[in-house]
């Protein structure tokens, strides 16, 4: 019982720091073109010889 002392701070921690990674995520503009990169696979921009 005495290591949930421990286990339950960390993973509150973790938790957190998930939430601050994904709301960073939000603000730098990782989710505006989720389009894009599908569709850039399918283009071909390489020029013949």
């Amino acid at each position: 019982m005495n290591v949930l002392i421990y286990l339950i701070p960390a993973a509150l921690f973790l938790g957190a720091l998930g939430l601050v990674a994904f709301l960073w995520s939000l603000r730098s503009g990782q989710y505006e073109d989720l389009d894009g990169a599908a569709n850039r696979i399918l283009i071909d921009d390489e020029e013949d010889p």
